[in-house]
């Protein structure tokens, strides 16, 4: 075989650091973006954000005292203005001093473990029974049960101790009356029987209560009516009176004790409505405010071109972070507004009128990729007049209808959630009837996926809806 020499033609797309950040912006929530601005404006003296007024006082100062008579105030002026279009800050955005330098701060509550050692302290029992029932408050759960049985904390204690597997009984009745009734239970059947026996004795249908959450708790999660009036020897409004008690009840009495952390979501996008239309706009909170620091820019351009190398590159990458981030926001408002266009039915009726939608509507109206729409509305959020909503919310398949036309399935969730809680709980809805109803107003939908669209709405099969 001969060797030759051959000319060809081909193409090859290039990812340039741009582009790799442009894409990785676009993807990242408004969190994360606020995470990598803040990483950028430590490690990078070329960003600053644009609320700063000490730094903007020291930029103006700065380039006022530099200026000599060999350099005259005009080339200051001119400097200015270069750099000037490196500033990214939404028009609409405002700062507060007091929310900027005053957080708030969530009053600290104290926990169940430090709530009972409290009501330990205060009580009369003597220091021998106090340190078992500390002890057995070390051994309960966050949710305030003993998840521990007795014999197993008994073999953990030394012999030296003199400690019997009655004292821990009598220590743990103890415990259980020390606070709100139901605390340090072993299981939710004792749960309930704690909290009722805590009732008064006159209170009507106490006992048949107390008999069911005993023994029968089983039978009434499964609404088997029939066989707990066989065995209880009671009648139906009987049933119905201890299981109305027994309602009242509160499963988790350790619930108020528990630490949370609140999730506050912000919303990328404000939909409002303006001049008998619907229209999105970028939301000031979600936006940083950033611009090329003036001071240092100037210091960059009296250095010679060999020892400003690394700030060139620094200065490139703080140029190239607004102009991406000024093309995400953009982009997301572009998909918004796009997205705000398709569901203005949702908008003013709600979830009922929602209409399908895929990526793919979006992607060939605006242009886009199919991609960078998936990136756009991912963790990506939309405040309306009907609540918050991440974008990826309004997309949704269609289920075919006797008009030709279609039906998305949040509508038909909607539909669903709507029937259910209409429906007669004596006689609640199976899926085959839910089926019908749907089929009957012109969705064709089968009886497993509305059981599909139901289990994802956490709505209980028909036998468990049911009630006396």
């Amino acid at each position: 075989m001969k060797a030759s020499l051959q000319l060809r033609q081909s193409q090859q797309l290039t990812l340039t650091p741009q582009l790799q950040q442009s894409i990785r912006l676009l993807q990242l929530s408004t969190l994360e973006i606020n995470q990598e601005t803040a990483r950028l404006l430590d490690e990078n003296p070329f960003l600053e954000r644009e609320e700063d007024e000490i730094t903007s006082f020291a930029t103006s100062t700065a380039s006022t005292t530099s200026t000599s008579p060999e350099q005259p105030e005009r080339e200051s002026s001119k400097a200015e203005e270069d750099w000037s279009e490196l500033s990214y800050s939404p028009s609409s955005a405002s700062s507060d001093d007091e929310d900027d330098h005053y957080p708030e701060t969530a009053a600290s509550s104290p926990s169940l473990r430090e709530h009972l050692l409290t009501q330990l302290s205060l009580s009369q029992l003597d220091h021998h029974d106090r340190q078992l029932i500390a002890l057995l408050i070390d051994a309960l759960d966050d949710g305030g049960f003993l998840a521990q049985s007795l014999e197993d904390i008994f073999e953990m204690l030394p012999e030296e101790l003199d400690v019997t597997l009655d004292d821990l009984e009598t220590a743990l009745v103890q415990l259980q009356h020390l606070d709100e009734p139901g605390i340090a239970a072993r299981d939710l059947s004792e749960c309930l029987s704690l909290q009722l026996r805590a009732l008064p004795a006159t209170t009507p249908s106490r006992q048949l209560a107390i008999q069911l959450t005993d023994k029968h708790l089983d039978l009434l999660a499964a609404h088997d009516y029939t066989r707990l009036k066989r065995l209880l020897h009671c009648d139906e409004d009987g049933l119905r009176a201890a299981q109305a008690l027994i309602l009242q009840l509160n499963p988790r009495p350790a619930a108020r004790y528990e630490q949370r952390v609140s999730d506050y979501v912000v919303p990328d996008v404000i939909v409002e409505r303006q001049r008998g239309r619907w229209a999105a706009r970028l939301n000031p909170e979600a936006m940083p405010r950033l611009r090329v620091n003036q001071l240092y820019a100037n210091i960059m351009q009296r250095r010679d071109e060999q020892s400003s190398q690394q700030m060139t590159g620094q200065l490139q990458e703080a140029r190239w972070y607004i102009k991406n981030l000024q093309q995400r926001f953009d982009t997301i408002l572009r998909v918004s507004q796009a997205i705000v266009e398709r569901q203005r039915m949702f908008l003013e009726h709600g979830e009922v009128a929602m209409r399908p939608l895929v990526l793919r509507e979006i992607a060939e109206q605006l242009e886009l990729h199919e991609s960078t729409i998936s990136r756009v509305t991912t963790q990506k959020f939309m405040l309306t007049p009907r609540g918050i909503f991440e974008l990826k919310y309004f997309f949704g398949s269609g289920v075919s209808t006797d008009s030709g036309g279609a039906c998305s399935s949040t509508a038909i969730r909607a539909l669903i959630k709507q029937l259910v809680s209409q429906e007669d709980a004596h006689h609640p809805l199976s899926d085959s009837r839910l089926a019908e109803i749907l089929v009957s107003q012109g969705i064709q939908v089968a009886r497993r996926t509305v059981a599909k669209y139901r289990e994802s709405l956490n709505i209980l099969p028909v036998n468990l809806r049911k009630s006396l």
